[in-house]
């Protein structure tokens, strides 16, 4: 048994008479994982116990320990009728807010599935894509960038791998960091051709997901040279959004493999973009360039793109 949730699953059935429900079980796994004591140890510290002590000034926080002001003050009847009134309130909100008290930890109603999650992991390199812990120290999560809540798609170009502090942390400034999300997407500029390609010249493009989409270059460098674009409008790659990130690198990598089953030839591959008028850009339209390569397309391919400035590209390598 690779996990530890089949034999407490047979423990807690062993302990029922050989039956037991599913809330049981999974009260069980719960019970044994030190993770979620982990989240919900960050949730006290940077909300609710945040709130009761600098907020309304109720508690008082030495290290990890947390006290009640005037709590020694305090009668037995006095402490039964305070938890009778804490009970009312939140019997109160439960009636009031039904399942949706919870919602937000159910992630949209629908899990990601294992092989999903797989892929987003593997990409981050199964570490946190905020803090770069590793998924040997911290259990390591799969969110949603852009949330569910406010639209966000189940889409492999709209999830991170972030550790249970970071996105319980990143939970706090969802309304503040994510509000404006949905029209940031859809900000697109006239006459722009790669914002006008998306809407009246469609039959370019080859290959799309939610917030990016490849063409064929126009003017190809090599056969099979490969536009990756956002679908919003901005100037360069260093205006993207994480989101935008994965969305063209998954294509990217799509492409690349079926660059490499349609030709044989192709030996390698040049990834670039140019980002100012400095740097060569004629269209302010981010777009990044992914061009294939073959044995003999230059009589000299050392130095790749470092012949982007003449006489550049060849050097003597000192190291």
């Amino acid at each position: 048994m690779s996990q530890i949730y089949q034999p407490v699953m047979l423990m807690e059935l062993l302990k029922n008479n050989g039956q037991a429900s599913v809330q049981q079980i999974a009260q069980a796994i719960l019970d044994k994982d030190p993770t979620q004591i982990e989240y919900f140890t960050e949730i006290v510290k940077n909300m609710v116990g945040k709130v009761l002590t600098k907020n309304r000034g109720i508690t008082e926080k030495n290290g990890n320990t947390y006290s009640l002001i005037g709590a020694s003050e305090l009668t037995s009847e006095q402490v039964n009728e305070l938890i009778q009134l804490c009970q009312v309130k939140v019997n109160e909100f439960e009636a009031k807010r039904g399942d949706a008290v919870w919602s937000h930890r159910r992630r949209g109603h629908r899990p990601i599935s294992g092989s999903v999650r797989y892929e987003v992991l593997s990409r981050a390199k199964f570490r946190c894509e905020l803090c770069g812990i590793s998924a040997d120290e911290k259990n390591i999560e799969v969110d949603h960038i852009f949330p569910k809540s406010l639209g966000g798609k189940d889409d492999l170009s709209n999830y991170q791998a972030l550790c249970y502090s970071c996105n319980a942390a990143k939970r706090n400034t969802d309304d503040t960091d994510f509000r404006l999300f949905k029209s940031l997407y859809e900000h697109r500029e006239e006459k722009c051709l790669f914002c006008d390609i998306q809407t009246i010249d469609r039959q370019r493009i080859i290959a799309e997901n939610n917030l990016a989409y490849a063409i064929r270059d126009g003017f190809e460098v090599t056969s099979g040279h490969t536009l990756f674009i956002p679908k919003r409008h901005t100037k360069d790659y260093f205006g993207l959004t994480q989101a935008e990130v994965n969305a063209i690198n998954t294509l990217m990598a799509d492409q690349k493999k079926l660059l490499e089953s349609e030709d044989s030839t192709i030996d390698g591959f040049n990834i670039g973009m140019n980002c100012g008028e400095t740097a060569g850009q004629t269209i302010f339209h981010c777009h990044v360039h992914l061009i294939p390569r073959r044995k003999g397309d230059v009589e000299n391919p050392r130095g790749g793109v470092r012949h982007i400035i003449a006489g550049k590209g060849f050097y003597e390598d000192k190291r």
